[in-house]
């Protein structure tokens, strides 16, 4: 597991302490699970973008 070093606007760490006081995990497991899901989301608009470019590019031979 790698260490880092975060800044944060103080109203994300607000919410983030605000939703963590609700919810029985750690504040580094929470950071974790919404980088995985951001990640996600992420890889899944490069992709559309990618198909996006060879679908257009396709389509110049058709």
């Amino acid at each position: 597991m790698k260490a880092i070093s975060l800044k944060l606007e103080q109203s994300i760490f607000e919410d983030t302490e605000r939703i963590l006081s609700q919810r029985a995990i750690s504040r580094n497991k929470y950071i974790n699970e919404a980088l995985e899901f951001y990640n996600k989301i992420q890889k899944r608009e490069l992709i559309e973008k990618k198909l996006k470019v060879e679908s257009d590019l396709s389509k110049k031979f058709w």
